[in-house]
């Protein structure tokens, strides 16, 4: 791999240097995940307008994540070949195309194609990103890279959706305004990815790199071992506020404010990102125990909430999940990236968004699912029964091996 340093000073007078190009990557995270969470305030004005179920609702929601999948799966390497510059610039076009496509959208299937087109652009982003940020690591501080893969993410999820609240809220046409600003945004980043230097050293077997498969450095197979459990609760729980948390707000309070349902889930991505935050010096194995023990409480208070008619309970069971959840992915990052080798990065983080995706889409079908067949409130003490039940497990494969190592 390049290093920044050894870059030819013509390329190095033209480009961003390597606290400016790692800045500048962190914020295209927080960006591909601001726009991934933006719509989730304005699904209850797609279904007013459209008339479309929840069900429908979860595989609109859900499209998205598939799609994100896919590209993980063809093209999480792709910057390890073609390099992370022209991989990066492409994505982020094709998410300023996609935030088009939702300004424009009339109707469930073009939201939905909108949803599966950003889905493929995050996918491709996301791993080259991830990847960039720990080739600009500055070498004076190591760790800086993995904790801001952990954080951005919940930080850029937080920030859409207050964003896209506020223009719910305040703004007209939110279902176009609320894209107009992301537009500006990734095609602003597309040409500043553009100025920094290439940290990946292009090289053949970009066509065979496409073929699906997960790559997981052996050095951190053991602790994706230890934390999917873990992994898979909180992202199952971030899939259930992003796509139900709205309907959920209404259900408990139906005369409650529009902004309500959004400010479910910015209170799930806040605390998650306060919980990260705070974490980041503490041991990973300690954070990643403490998250999946505070996704059980959070669990069960988000199951009360519709019991108890209380919104109170909701936010207060979200705050919870959210801590637990924030704990949870800044700690599994924090376990699995360190002992991969620079090769073997992408494919790592790839691998790790795969499981997330996964823990996050297919619960939630499944829930909309429930929701159509049973109802919402069965639904929700299903899905809050499960991620117990995942957290539970979670826990006690770590004890095992705490006392056998």
């Amino acid at each position: 791999m390049l290093s920044v340093t050894a870059l030819p000073s013509r390329r190095r007078l033209n480009a961003l240097g390597r606290r400016g190009a790692f800045r500048l990557h962190a914020s295209v995270l927080v960006a591909l995940l601001a726009a991934s969470s933006a719509p989730t305030p304005l699904y209850t004005l797609y279904q007013e307008a459209w008339h479309f179920s929840a069900m429908t609702l979860t595989v609109v929601f859900s499209a998205y994540a598939l799609a994100l999948l896919v590209a993980l799966l063809t093209a999480g390497t792709l910057s390890d070949h073609l390099g992370r510059r022209p991989v990066l610039a492409g994505a982020l076009l094709a998410e300023a195309v996609a935030m088009t496509a939702f300004a424009t959208a009339q109707g469930v299937p073009a939201l939905t194609a909108a949803r599966i087109l950003q889905g493929l652009a995050t996918g491709v982003a996301t791993s080259a990103a991830g990847a960039a940020l720990l080739d600009f690591e500055d070498p004076d501080r190591p760790g800086r890279a993995t904790v801001a893969n952990g954080i951005t993410p919940v930080a850029g999820m937080a920030v859409g959706v207050l964003a896209a609240t506020a223009l719910v809220q305040y703004a007209p046409v939110p279902t176009r305004t609320v894209y107009l600003p992301l537009l500006l945004l990734f095609t602003a980043q597309a040409a500043a990815v553009l100025l920094t230097p290439e940290t990946a050293h292009p090289h053949p077997g970009a066509w065979r790199s496409l073929r699906p498969a997960i790559t997981v450095a052996p050095a951190s197979r053991p602790a994706l071992a230890l934390a999917a459990p873990g992994i898979v609760a909180a992202w199952a729980l971030g899939g259930f506020y992003s796509s139900l948390g709205p309907s959920l707000a209404r259900l408990i309070d139906p005369q409650a404010a529009r902004a309500t349902g959004g400010l479910v889930f910015f209170t799930l991505t806040a605390a998650a990102g306060l919980a990260g935050h705070t974490a980041r010096a503490l041991p990973a194995r300690t954070v990643i125990l403490a998250g999946t023990a505070l996704l059980i409480p959070g669990a069960l208070l988000t199951l009360s909430g519709p019991q108890l008619h209380s919104l109170p309970a909701l936010f207060a069971g979200t705050a919870v999940a959210g801590a637990g959840f924030g704990a949870v992915t800044q700690a599994a990052l924090r376990l699995l990236l360190p002992p991969a080798a620079p090769g073997e990065r992408a494919g790592t983080l790839a691998a790790y968004y795969v499981l997330s995706y996964l823990a996050m889409s297919i619960p939630a079908v499944l829930a909309g699912l429930l929701t159509n067949l049973y109802g919402l409130r069965t639904a929700v003490s299903l899905y809050a029964a499960t991620v117990v039940l995942l957290a539970l497990t979670g826990l006690t494969r770590a004890l095992r091996r705490s006392r056998t190592a």
